[in-house]
């Protein structure tokens, strides 16, 4: 384990933020999560984990020790006639992994396809597309429990998966993923719910053409990271109840919406943003893509501050029109590498 000192995170983070971490580890294998934590605790630093920084908003100077996850592996456990159950490192990237299991016959994934970040963060906030989330294929996920100070698996059941949630969401400081093991199908059960998904496949339907389409609609609408420093999904997509939802479709009938099985609604945020004018409109060096209302873009060498202006003007401007509060969806950190309320 070698701890280095002054990081620019810049390339870290696919906001492409400037971010100088004062301390950082590459987590290689799981044994080392016990000796950074060492170190954190000697230095009385506190820890930040970072996995593909894909969904993270880096201060401009971090002063904690920043745990950069990079255990890799791909490990069959199991297997009987209709399912395989794989071990997978949290380092590995998450698009790689589904294009993977594609090609050894494992099914469940393909909506999933594209999706930006590292496999140790898949359960964190239950990565979802097209009508599939990963906690459907999670069995268990494997732990450091900072609390306990052991390592440990948690089932699915207990990890208390929801629409973009998880009980590490919940309890951020206590738990370092360390692997992640999905039970996948050996027999294709594609989820077509989605209309465009669905028109897209057409007679095709095959799981390599599935996740074909899903990565030709992702790149159609989405911005290459590469090109376009962003997060994906900026906003949540916000539920609603009955009642609140029939108020905005009596004045906006065409509302994208999709019923739950509460009774309740989820409206699509990227839908609420471009009807307040923010698709493609710019504020300073931050902006709303122009091809997906959804996703806030780094134009220029925006700061934290850049980011927040725009965003929270957005906010501002959907919750005028529609009375609807969007959440955002990546984790916010302080200067002291914690994670901080988006309206603090």
């Amino acid at each position: 384990m070698h701890v280095q000192e002054q990081v620019q995170l810049k390339n870290l983070n696919t906001l492409n933020l400037n971010a100088i971490a004062s301390h950082y580890v590459q987590i290689n294998q799981p044994s080392e999560v016990i000796d950074a934590l060492a170190f954190a605790e000697q230095h009385h630093l506190n820890v930040l984990i970072l996995s593909g920084g894909s969904n993270v908003l880096l201060p401009q100077h971090i002063q904690a020790l920043v745990l950069h996850l990079n255990i890799q592996g791909i490990d069959v456990l199991a297997e009987d006639e209709d399912t395989i159950t794989v071990k997978v490192g949290a380092g590995q990237v998450w698009h790689d992994f589904v294009l993977y299991s594609t090609q050894q016959q494992w099914f469940g994934l393909q909506n999933l396809a594209l999706i930006p970040g590292l496999v140790g963060a898949s359960p964190v906030q239950n990565i979802g597309a097209y009508g599939v989330e990963a906690g459907e294929f999670i069995e268990f996920v494997q732990v450091y429990d900072r609390e306990l100070k052991q390592f440990d698996s948690i089932s699915a059941q207990d990890c208390h998966f929801a629409y973009r949630h998880s009980i590490f969401k919940d309890h951020p400081n206590r738990y370092i993923i360390v692997s992640v093991t999905f039970k996948l199908l050996k027999k294709a059960d594609l989820k077509l719910s989605y209309g465009d998904l669905k028109q897209a496949v057409g007679d095709d339907q095959t799981a390599e053409n599935l996740q074909n389409q899903v990565i030709h609609i992702r790149q159609s609408k989405l911005p290459d990271p590469k090109e376009y420093p962003n997060v994906g999904s900026f906003f949540k997509n916000p539920i609603l109840t009955a009642a609140e939802f029939g108020k905005i479709a009596q004045q906006f009938p065409n509302i994208p919406h999709y019923l739950q099985a509460n009774s309740n609604v989820k409206v699509a945020a990227g839908w609420l943003i471009d009807q307040t004018g923010w698709k493609g409109k710019q504020l300073g060096a931050v902006g709303m893509f122009h091809k997906q209302a959804l996703v806030l873009v780094n134009y220029a060498d925006a700061t934290l501050a850049d980011v927040k202006n725009t965003y929270q003007t957005v906010q501002s401007d959907v919750k005028q029109k529609f009375n609807v509060q969007l959440e955002p969806e990546p984790v916010l950190y302080s200067e002291q590498g914690l994670i901080q309320a988006h309206h603090a």
